[in-house]
């Protein structure tokens, strides 16, 4: 079965072009040129997307506020934002939601159907990896427990946040790999598929979330920066 992707897009050659290139490359693609159709899309056939990808000048609704009501669906949503806006302020943002890749108009079609390669296969991996772990959705890490269904985290049974798709998946492998050193790059090509600055300000701006998120714990769990090398999740036995 080919991966299906919904793509929105509202130029009109660009995006005949760009639909029918990358389903000659073997993806399945809805195309939608507007934001409101798309978000009533993928609503409908949530489970059947495997990444969503967004151009943010949008003729109805700007593609920030469409990728939040996906967000607001499907918190497990994969999504990355085509644009000619090149401000690092808008890349940032879109990073910040969550976004697993921000791609600037004028692209080389060749680089984003790599591009989306890399992502759709990093979620099937993710997706079918340790399927023993799958079966439990609950991780405790000393007062903290994550729920990798829900997305919400507790710490020392009182205080309750939902962390973000991309929050969840570094908190985990974090623990998975506790008490020893994980290097940025190790992390950047794992999550976001490549090592570069605006990756690593993203990378820096959820570990900086996480690691406020670990000072409420009464049981010592932080996470440790070793400079110009990684993280450690340090966690006391």
């Amino acid at each position: 079965m080919k991966t299906k992707l919904l793509y929105v897009e509202d130029e009109i050659d660009l995006g005949n072009v760009t639909k029918q290139y990358i389903e000659a490359k073997g993806f399945d693609v809805e195309w939608c040129t507007q934001g409101e159709k798309a978000y009533q899309e993928y609503v409908k056939y949530t489970n059947s997307y495997r990444l969503i990808i967004i151009d943010v000048q949008l003729p109805d609704i700007n593609g920030f506020d469409l990728a939040r009501q996906i967000i607001g669906q499907d918190k497990n949503a994969y999504f990355l934002f085509l644009t000619a806006r090149k401000e690092k302020k808008d890349r940032l943002m879109g990073l910040d939601m969550g976004a697993v890749d921000y791609i600037t108009k004028p692209y080389d079609i060749d680089e984003l159907v790599l591009r989306i390669r890399n992502i759709t296969r990093r979620a099937e991996q993710l997706a079918t990896a340790h399927p023993e772990a799958a079966a439990n959705h609950i991780i405790r890490i000393g007062s903290i427990t994550l729920n990798k269904e829900s997305l919400r985290i507790t710490i020392d049974d009182q205080t309750k946040t939902t962390l973000t798709l991309r929050e969840a998946e570094l908190l985990e492998y974090l623990y998975a790999h506790r008490n020893s050193i994980v290097k940025r790059e190790d992390l950047l090509i794992r999550f976001w598929g490549e090592n570069d600055y605006f990756m690593g300000r993203s990378l820096d701006v959820f570990i900086s979330r996480l690691r406020k998120l670990l000072r409420h714990s009464a049981s010592e769990v932080k996470i440790e920066n070793i400079y110009g090398v990684g993280f450690i999740l340090s966690v006391p036995s």
